[in-house]
């Protein structure tokens, strides 16, 4: 009778040899490898248990596809010395971030996929390798996505004015090794990843055996998933909305009036859009006239501005 695959592997005692990572090829099947295969579990497994391993299988084959193509995006592009001289060290950081530790990251994470497949190929649980990567994971994925704002503007308008930069850009696009991909494709990998690795984790879940201890890590990993996405999405709201400021204190001109400064912690817009202010001519007339005013509503503050005419 073969073992469930809710089991915990076999333990290597001390004269057995130590388990070995089964490297994966992006692309493949569980049932498709040699390991598999040779075992003999396809005849003895259900469907069910089956479509279980795929699903974490596809976690650790859907890791080797993306860490080959983050080393694409930091060996080949990063790395470029061509690619350099057409970037200042400021315009160099901020279209690559903190790419190669992300890359970093994923090189450890898949070797731990790989080691659990290689203590066996029917394996018990991913769920807790995610919760052990989740911490680093945070600490590199929240700032690289909020980052991903500047680092696209900045891309398109490099590509727009600075001919080395798109020419050299070009020429390394159309190597074989990027697969017809562009840049800007494999700088938006990261975040593609870990909204990918949270329905992953939930298609494990719910073919995993109700009331089984192993939902418990599941259920954590995918929460810690969904709580990094969550950040990473605030982090983008709030620098959108540091930049409306920024972009709007430049455009304000208090003349006589007091300055007021826009960009101060924990103010942020909530609307703003033309409106037209009644005025009577005169105390006893009936006569009217519209000016052309612009409302700037913020949390804390109201500012009415009217357009500012140059002769």
């Amino acid at each position: 009778m073969a073992a469930s695959p809710q089991s915990s592997p076999l333990q290597a005692t001390p004269s057995s040899p130590l388990p070995q990572p089964i490297r994966v090829i992006p692309c493949t099947l569980w049932q498709e490898l040699e390991e598999v295969k040779a075992s003999g579990l396809l005849s003895s497994l259900t469907a069910r248990e089956i479509r279980l391993q795929e699903s974490m299988f596809e976690l650790i084959g859907s890791e080797a596809s993306y860490l080959r193509s983050l080393r694409v995006a930091v060996n080949h592009f990063y790395a470029s010395v061509e690619l350099k001289k057409t970037l200042s060290m400021r315009e160099h950081h901020v279209v690559f971030s903190n790419t190669r530790c992300v890359m970093a990251a994923s090189e450890k994470f898949l070797m731990d996929l790989e080691m659990r497949l290689g203590e066996s190929v029917l394996m018990s649980q991913v769920g807790d390798i995610v919760l052990q990567n989740c911490p680093e994971f945070h600490r590199l994925y929240v700032p690289y996505v909020t980052n991903m704002m500047y680092q696209e503007a900045l891309v398109n308008q490099l590509l727009q004015q600075n001919r080395d930069f798109l020419s050299t850009v070009k020429k390394l696009e159309s190597d074989p090794v990027c697969q017809r991909q562009s840049l800007k494709s494999f700088l938006v990998l990261p975040f593609q990843r870990i909204t990918r690795m949270k329905l992953i984790l939930e298609s494990i879940l719910k073919l995993t055996e109700p009331g089984s201890d192993l939902i418990l890590n599941l259920e954590k990993a995918i929460e810690a998933i969904h709580k990094m996405v969550t950040e990473c999405d605030k982090g983008v709201q709030k620098m959108k909305q540091i930049e409306k400021l920024v972009s709007l204190e430049m455009l304000m001109d208090f003349g006589k009036v007091k300055s007021v400064p826009l960009v101060v912690r924990g103010r942020f817009l909530v609307h703003h859009g033309p409106m037209r202010q009644l005025t009577l001519e005169a105390a006893y007339s009936s006569r009217i006239s519209f000016i052309s005013v612009y409302l700037h509503l913020f949390n804390d503050l109201l500012i009415i501005s009217s357009k500012k005419y140059f002769l």
